[in-house]
Formats: structure tokens, sequence, C-alpha cells
């Protein structure tokens, strides 16, 4: 930021402001593991508990094809904005991440032999 046109005032907030986003984030997992533990603990006292399985295939499926769209539209807004400079990197990441989610989808020998009978 150039300090001629703005107020050192300014400046701080501006520096507070991704502070106080990962602090209230912090307090928010904080709290929803707090809940869930609460939760979990009196479904076990009042003996309505069920364990919940974790559906590894879907998950990976679903984020895969969520962040390889958004790494795409991201990557071509870059591009188009700036052709190859660093900020290209904030598209190309999360479609790597995606494409390399649903590659494990594909290829995962697990999930071949538990689905594909």
């Amino acid at each position: 930021m150039n300090s001629e046109f703005s107020s050192t005032a300014a400046q701080v907030i501006i520096a507070i402001i991704p502070i106080v986003g990962i602090c209230i984030g912090g307090m928010v997992a904080f709290f929803s593991l707090l809940w869930h533990h609460h939760e979990v603990k009196l479904q076990i006292k009042m003996g309505t508990y069920h364990k919940e399985t974790f559906n590894l295939k879907a998950y990976s499926l679903l984020i895969g094809i969520m962040l390889t769209g958004i790494g795409t539209i991201l990557s071509l807004f870059f591009f188009a904005m700036e052709r190859f400079s660093p900020a290209l990197l904030g598209g190309l990441i999360p479609l790597s991440t995606g494409i390399c989610l649903l590659v494990f989808y594909k290829l995962n020998p697990d999930f071949k032999q538990k689905h594909d009978k």
C-alpha cells in the first residue's frame, strides 16, 4: 500500500482483518467440535448412538468435481487477466487437486472390490 494516500489507522485495520477472521474461524471450529462431542455423549448415554460410516468414495467424487470446476474457472480467469503470472497458481492448485481426487476415485482398488460387484 502507498502510505502517501492512506492513514496509519487504515493500514492497521486492514492488517487486523485476517487475524480476526482466523480467530473467528477457529472459535467456530472449536465450538462445532465441542457441540458434536456433547451430542454424541448424550446419544451414548441414552442408548441411541449409531456409529456413522464415512463414504470416502462419494466424498472424493464430490470434492474432486467441485475443486476441478473451481480450479478451471479460476485458471481461465487469471489467464485471461494476466496471462502467465504467479496469480495463475490460484486456479491451477485447486484444478490439479480436483483432478487428483477424481483419479483417486477412479483408480482406488478398494472401491472396485466393494462397489463393482
